[in-house]
């Protein structure tokens, strides 16, 4: 169910450091895109939504910032779908159809499990040099 990014209309990008205080900052802009987009924060799908953007902005500080200084989150949205991403230089691409069939409590076990209770999607997109990745979830709204 991956919608292409080009086909959404709204779409904001920001780069933080890769420290503790980036997860709020990222929280924070993604709130304020949401409603500058007309999408209301009392909407079902924004409480997981802004969870997920949370989580993976941790898992890029806590395993990725030695090798990535900076993280980049993409938040898009258009009238039926949100969609965002969180971009590291870490060459590591976790599994995530494993972390679709656990039950453990890791930040991307959370994410997966969050993601598709939501009817979302999520896949990783490699770097072209193999030195870094983007984990994309797909929101329907």
């Amino acid at each position: 169910m991956f919608t292409q990014l080009q086909a959404l209309p709204h779409r904001h990008v920001l780069t933080l450091p890769s420290e503790p205080a980036a997860v709020r900052s990222a929280r924070e802009t993604a709130e304020q895109a949401l409603v500058e987009w007309g999408i209301g924060l009392r909407h079902p799908v924004v409480g997981p939504a802004l969870l997920i953007v949370s989580e993976l902005v941790t898992n890029s500080v806590r395993h990725a910032a030695e090798l990535s200084p900076q993280l980049t989150v993409i938040y898009a949205a258009s009238a039926d779908h949100l969609a965002f991403a969180v971009h590291d230089r870490h060459p590591y691409q976790p599994p995530l159809s494993e972390l679709a069939n656990s039950a453990g409590t890791s930040g991307l076990a959370t994410v997966m499990e969050l993601t598709f209770a939501q009817a979302g999607s999520a896949i990783i997109r490699g770097d072209a040099d193999g030195q870094g990745k983007s984990i994309w979830i797909t929101l329907p709204l």
